[in-house]
């Protein structure tokens, strides 16, 4: 008896041993360097950022480049409200960044290289280092597409877009060109004609890709003129900004000069997306596939902005984003507390 009695302390001993040992391994695991980790420095992601700090939750904002994204480089902000005559674009991110600093985000630079999803936390490789979160908010945005050829990026601003609501009343009663053949450059350049003195639509093929109801509407407006089969070759400038544009007949090969004081590249965006592409579900073209709540294919992690399927791509759309993002991140988060 005495010894059965011995040998079943000793088993307690060890299964409870073996319980504290478990319960320390989780509530090791369970801990993260922070609640939230942004990813991308835009309007999305500090929206989300205040809304997270604000919640008092350890927040992170991480940005590969500058902090306030595309913005920065947008001259004047017209249709953010409360703000008559418009605002810059890089005043309008200034205030954006303090008012999450505020609150107590932390902001921070670098490349994310992976994200390995661990169940109930996330763990990101940024410039070969480990960052461990909750919840995770990837609002990385979108690229537009260059034309590729020389002095484009020094005329951005000074006569070369990618963004016609944003710019396109700077250029009243001055020739422009729109670049591209689908919906996007159909829609600018007949939103261009509000503004300028004469539109031309420089396509590379002999018919538009856009949707017939668009094609109807460029070819009827006496402000726009198309240019079939050209792409532009070169760019001319002066003090002042661009002053005009060489265009190549693709068919013939042949070039001609034509005046410009604006041009605004429609030829498509690219999703910053590619260190996800193993991870979540996105489309075709690399957007993150993502509902109305911006869930994402895997849990704890949100997509918000311009990178996810959205039917609008503008500030006040990703600061939407970024405040339903940051509220989702929370109740997430607050899931994982209940359930350990």
């Amino acid at each position: 008896m005495l010894f059965h009695a011995g040998l079943c302390k000793d088993i307690q001993v060890r299964i409870i041993g073996a319980y504290r040992l478990e319960k320390e391994l989780k509530k090791k695991m369970s801990e993260t360097d922070y609640d939230v980790i942004i990813i991308g420095g835009g309007p999305a992601g500090m929206t989300a950022g205040l809304y997270a700090s604000r919640a008092c939750l350890k927040s992170l904002m991480l940005e590969k480049m500058i902090m306030g994204g595309q913005m920065m480089t947008t001259t004047k902000v017209e249709n953010w409200p409360g703000y008559p005559g418009g605002i810059e674009g890089p005043e309008l991110m200034m205030r954006f960044q303090e008012h999450c600093v505020e609150f107590g985000l932390e902001t921070d630079y670098g490349t994310v290289e992976k994200i390995i999803d661990n169940g109930d936390h996330k763990t990101l490789i940024v410039d070969g280092k480990e960052k461990t979160c909750r919840a995770l908010i990837i609002a990385t945005g979108v690229i537009p597409r260059k034309l590729g050829i020389e002095g484009e990026e020094g005329l951005v601003g000074k006569g070369v877009s990618y963004c016609a609501t944003c710019d396109g009343a700077f250029f009243r009663d001055v020739p422009i060109a729109v670049i591209g053949g689908g919906d996007t450059a159909a829609e600018e350049a007949l939103f261009l004609t509000r503004f300028a003195s004469r539109v031309t639509l420089v396509h590379r093929r002999d018919e538009l890709r856009a949707t017939k109801i668009l094609q109807e509407r460029i070819l009827q407006n006496d402000k726009i003129e198309v240019a079939w089969n050209s792409v532009v070759d070169s760019l001319e400038s002066d003090n002042s900004g661009l002053s005009g544009a060489v265009l190549r007949d693709t068919q013939t090969g042949e070039t001609r000069k034509i005046e410009l004081q604006g041009m605004f590249v429609a030829v498509g965006v690219t999703p910053t997306t590619d260190f996800i592409a193993d991870l979540l579900e996105t489309t075709e073209d690399g957007y993150i596939k993502a509902d109305e709540d911006t869930h994402t294919s895997v849990p704890g992690i949100f997509a918000a902005g311009d990178c996810r399927t959205t039917v609008l791509r503008q500030v006040s759309t990703a600061v939407g984003d970024g405040a339903v993002a940051a509220i989702m991140a929370e109740k997430h988060i607050e899931k994982l507390k209940h359930r350990a």
